[in-house]
């Protein structure tokens, strides 16, 4: 860490935005597969939130490679700076009062639990998209699965590059068996339950 710097505390606290917002904040962080359905069902959740009122933003993973983290690869030291990158961008919006829904395969264990550190008890919610390889290889939308089998693509996950399940997370979702809609439904139930989005949400707008 640089000498001289000192952190600035802010007027506004990140209670006096959650009164605003009317909803607590935390990181929804989907993890799983390529094509394992985690940057469709994000984006769902978040239309889903966004007509109960909640405050959301996804971080995708090709979205943010395309400025902020353009500058990274995909050998393990630079897919762990990419989601140490992510998971401080993914801290400031939890303490501007927001729902970040982060979509990143994060294949290690300690890039995710890192990640976890970094945020308060309950503040992490990790969203494991379980999905059974073969099923994401016939999905394969991007046809990455196919290129990488040929040898056109290093370093892949599920291929030539490992993926570490998780053990412990919040909430999995098998998109082998449910539907994304019930996926969402999922979800949007444990951010009730655990009182982070209340049962009814704030007015949907038009």
């Amino acid at each position: 860490m640089q000498k001289n710097i000192v952190w600035h505390e802010h007027k506004v606290s990140r209670r006096d935005r959650e009164v605003i917002k009317g909803h607590k904040p935390c990181i929804l962080w989907f993890t799983g597969l390529p094509s394992s359905g985690k940057s469709t069902i994000a984006n769902e959740l978040e239309h889903v939130l966004n007509k109960r009122g909640a405050h959301t933003y996804v971080l995708d993973g090709d979205n943010v490679r395309h400025g902020l983290n353009k500058n990274l690869g995909f050998s393990k030291e630079d897919r762990k700076e990419n989601i140490r990158r992510v998971g401080e961008v993914a801290k400031l919006f939890v303490d501007a009062g927001i729902l970040p829904i982060t979509a990143f395969i994060s294949p290690f264990k300690e890039d995710r639990d890192m990640v976890r550190a970094l945020m308060k008890e309950g503040e992490f919610i990790e969203v494991f998209i379980k999905c059974p390889l073969e099923v994401c290889m016939e999905r394969d939308p991007k046809g990455l699965y196919k290129k990488a089998i040929a040898g056109e693509v290093k370093d892949f996950t599920g291929i030539s590059h490992p993926y570490e399940e998780p053990s412990n997370s919040e909430i999995v979702i098998k998109t082998d068996k449910i539907s994304v809609k019930e996926a969402v439904d999922v979800i949007v139930e444990y951010l009730v339950r655990n009182k982070i989005i209340s049962e009814k949400g704030k007015k949907s707008h038009e």
